[in-house]
């Protein structure tokens, strides 16, 4: 047996694997991005009128333009209407410039349609 020249050397412990851990990331923020609810933007720009209140977090609803153009997701118009009929209480965000007499009409006719409630999105006020 021949002597050693050089002292050995202490061996280090191994790292722990970060591989395992970053695929579990990975595959959680697939998961979370997968089964998130985002919101569909506005089909038409509007502005609606100010009143005090919590927001509503519902994610249908019955857009109305100033010049009364209607949309509920891709219908338009009277299908819109329909649509958010069939889709049980109906969240309105109508534009503040919308006349109130075209307003009554289109409340008047959701209630034509049978809408259980009708509830009209509004931006935080004072």
């Amino acid at each position: 047996m021949t002597p050693r020249l050089l002292p050995e050397r202490p061996r280090r412990p191994r790292p722990e694997p970060v591989v395992p851990m970053i695929n579990v990331v990975f595959l959680l923020l697939i998961f979370f991005l997968m089964t998130a609810s985002l919101t569909p933007p506005a089909p038409f720009e509007i502005s609606p009128p100010t009143a005090p209140g919590e927001e509503d977090a519902s994610t249908d609803t019955l857009y109305v333009s100033a010049d009364g153009d209607i949309a509920f997701g891709e219908a338009r118009g009277e299908q819109a209407l329909a649509a958010a009929t069939a889709s049980g209480p109906v969240r309105l965000a109508a534009d503040a410039r919308l006349p109130a007499s075209d307003l009554a009409r289109i409340l008047a006719r959701l209630a034509a349609l049978g809408a259980p409630e009708v509830r009209l999105v509004t931006t935080g006020g004072g």
